[in-house]
C-alpha cells in the first residue's frame, strides 16, 4: 500500500452500532466531524474539516433564507445531507 493508506483491518461493531476509528487515521486528519455516506456496498466516511469552513463566505442568511430566523449547524447539515442525496 502507499504512503497514504492504512492497512485494512476489522472492526467490531457494539451492541449500539459504533465502531472505533483507527487511531492512526484519527491522528492523520484530527478531525472530531465526519461526513458519512453509503455507496453500493460499502461505507464512506471522510473528515469534515468544519473549523477551517468557519471562514468563508456567509452561505445562508437568516434574513432572507429563514424569516429572521436562525438555524442550528446540525440542523443545516441534515437539510444539506438530503440536497445531496437527491442528486
Amino acid at each position: 500500500m502507499n504512503n497514504l493508506s492504512i492497512e485494512p483491518s476489522i472492526q467490531k461493531a457494539t451492541s449500539r452500532g459504533q465502531i472505533t476509528l483507527p487511531i492512526a487515521w484519527r491522528r492523520r486528519f484530527s478531525a472530531r466531524h465526519f461526513i458519512v455516506r453509503t455507496l453500493a456496498d460499502r461505507l464512506e466516511i471522510r473528515p469534515a474539516q468544519l473549523e477551517s469552513k468557519m471562514k468563508e463566505l456567509t452561505v445562508f442568511d437568516a434574513i432572507r433564507d429563514n424569516k429572521g430566523k436562525g438555524i442550528k449547524v446540525a440542523d443545516l447539515i441534515k437539510i444539506l445531507n438530503k440536497t445531496h442525496s437527491a442528486k
